[in-house]
């Protein structure tokens, strides 16, 4: 999983920027935003291609950043993979836009434009261009009629929603 997370980094290297039309969320709390984050759904990308039961654990660094754990199961392999990366405030701590790198000095997009700040339970992230969704939430399933409200914000602002993955969580 680490030479297909480099791979990805290194097509990411410098792209730290928000797809056009896409805000980053004003008023973001890091703190709630903290713990495990499952993945519902995403656009299809070689560093997560056939892995199931996604999900992501965010906590905080000694240095001020955010500590990352992504991990995956994959059916294929018969095992999880897991990977750990670092995450930094691009402007300000209370918007949600950050960069991530998963190995040494590159790092790229970490866009949250969509978030239930009532109750951090659910969020839409991307990357630093359209090609990079995921709809995440605080638990493994997600009501069908919030699923739909996400994915239909997510196609008005251009993103390819047809192309969605939807993942199991069941491992």
């Amino acid at each position: 999983m680490k030479k297909i997370f480099f791979a990805f980094l290194l097509l990411l290297a410098g792209c730290v920027s928000v797809p056009e039309n896409v805000k980053p969320v004003d008023d973001f709390n890091i703190e709630r935003y903290l713990g495990k984050w499952y993945e519902i759904a995403r656009l299809d990308h070689s560093f997560e291609r056939g892995l199931t039961s996604v999900s992501a654990e965010y906590s905080l660094r000694p240095d001020g950043g955010l500590r990352v754990i992504n991990r995956g199961y994959s059916k294929k392999e018969g095992k999880w993979k897991e990977i750990e990366g670092k995450g930094y405030f691009v402007r300000s701590k209370d918007q949600g836009f950050l960069k991530v790198s998963f190995f040494g000095p590159f790092y790229g997009s970490y866009v949250v434009f969509d978030l239930d700040k009532a109750n951090y339970s659910y969020a839409l992230v991307c990357g630093p261009d359209k090609s990079y969704l995921w709809i995440l939430a605080r638990s493994p399933q997600m009501d069908d009629k919030l699923k739909r409200h996400l994915v239909d914000k997510a196609a008005a602002l251009g993103f390819a929603t047809d192309k969605l993955i939807f993942i199991r969580q069941d491992n």
